[in-house]
């Protein structure tokens, strides 16, 4: 697979080359310079998840690695479903969160971390990541205790909810988690700040961990076929909920590739950057509003540069492609109460995700919503809008007794250099 910089096309690198490094030299992000069409998608659809992902891969690394070293990369790294769960005749549930972590950030980051582990050979690596919630507890969890490498989470205190910072803040080893005095936004900002630092990336072997780093996104591809296998191969709306955008790009991908899916549906919540650009197709990235949904608290999201370079930047060729919309936190209370009543709990992000999509689904279409998040991570959210506890899963329960191991950080480029030296 042959990857090119966004900002410098002549610019390219291999997978491990553009894995290793996170962003381009020229600080663009790595996507493919082409994407091939499969013509045999019918027959992928009939594999198990394992076995299909691991036919993809190889059919995108196969000139890097090979095939056995793909297969034992995919079977090691997508060891839970991705189960799809009918909500009403039209609308389907695709559960992301039956991971280690709880979050649809599992596939990615473990298959990053097999990949980065594959590649480090004698040299140390330290991985540098931002998070609005869920990144960092994937990452922390398929990085914790491996040889060689050091993890650095920045997360805005008191932005992520308490859960989802024990999942990543009481590992301690060498997992560092530091909160940033701000928002996502400037997790993000020093993060990008870091990889700028040419001296900084060559002493530490910095890399990323974000969504910015191309080995995510890549395993990200592979649910999207899961869902059509599921649904037997039927055309397939798929409501994206949106903060960084790198699902949405991953979807992309995949349809691309061949998957059913005619539309997707770009979900967001208060920070409707996006969706203001495909009304109006003026982009003014803004500072970052809390919401219940905080994995989607993005003001400036990175891998909408990926999104804008796939349509080369052709507004009207975007607005036609994907639908749109956004979801207030009080519409996202009630969606909330309104599933729970039906059955089924779900957790912010996907509930935005379902608002927006019912919104924009068109008669006789079939729509599918990624459920991101187990609810249980939002319980404090949650529960006073239902009105009951939500029991949380034992690997959730065991973190309350567990003490956090972090520290503060100023939102400054500075105060970051001085704590990673």
């Amino acid at each position: 697979m042959k990857l090119v910089s966004t900002r410098t096309p002549t610019h390219s690198a291999t997978f491990l080359e553009a894995v290793q490094a996170g962003l381009a030299p020229d600080g663009g992000l790595y996507v493919p310079a082409e994407v091939s069409r499969f013509s045999d998608v019918t027959d992928l659809l009939t594999l198990d998840f394992p076995s299909r992902s691991a036919e993809i891969l190889h059919r995108l690394l196969g000139g890097e690695f090979p095939r056995d070293l793909v297969e034992d990369l995919a079977h090691s790294a997508f060891t839970f479903p991705a189960p799809l769960v009918k909500i009403s005749e039209r609308i389907s549930a695709l559960e992301l969160f039956h991971g280690p972590t709880l979050a649809f950030k599992d596939f990615g980051a473990r298959f990053l971390a097999r990949v980065l582990a594959m590649g480090a050979g004698d040299h140390r690596r330290t991985v540098l990541t931002a998070t609005s919630g869920d990144t960092g507890a994937a990452v922390a969890q398929a990085f914790h205790g491996l040889p060689g490498v050091q993890v650095v989470v920045l997360y805005p205190a008191g932005r992520v909810s308490p859960l989802q910072e024990r999942q990543f803040a009481t590992c301690g080893g060498n997992v560092l988690a530091l909160a940033v005095d701000g928002a996502f936004d400037d997790c993000q900002r020093l993060v990008k700040g870091a990889f700028e630092d040419a001296e900084l990336v060559s002493r530490l072997g910095l890399t990323s961990a974000n969504s910015i780093n191309i080995a995510r996104l890549l395993a990200q591809t592979l649910y999207y076929f899961e869902a059509a296998a599921q649904a037997d191969g039927a055309p397939l709306i798929m409501s994206v909920p949106s903060g960084n955008f790198g699902n949405l790009y991953a979807g992309l991908m995949a349809q691309a590739m061949g998957a059913p899916i005619p539309a997707f549906v770009v979900a967001t919540n208060a920070n409707r950057v996006v969706p203001d650009y495909l009304d109006t197709g003026v982009y003014q990235p803004r500072p970052s509003v809390a919401t219940l949904s905080n994995a989607m608290d993005v003001g400036s999201p990175s891998n909408w540069e990926r999104i804008f370079s796939l349509f080369g930047g052709d507004h009207e060729a975007m607005a036609a492609a994907l639908r749109w919309g956004s979801c207030t936190d009080a519409e996202t209370e009630q969606i909330v109460i309104g599933l729970d009543r039906a059955g089924y709990l779900a957790d912010p992000h996907g509930a935005v995700a379902y608002h927006v999509l019912r919104s924009n689904l068109r008669e006789g279409e079939r729509g599918v919503f990624l459920a991101t998040a187990h609810p249980a991570k939002f319980r404090e959210a949650l529960a006073p809008a239902l009105g009951r506890e939500i029991p949380l899963p034992k690997t959730l329960s065991d973190l309350l007794e567990l003490p956090l191991v972090n520290e503060p950080l100023a939102a400054d480029q500075a105060a970051l250099r001085r704590r990673l030296s």
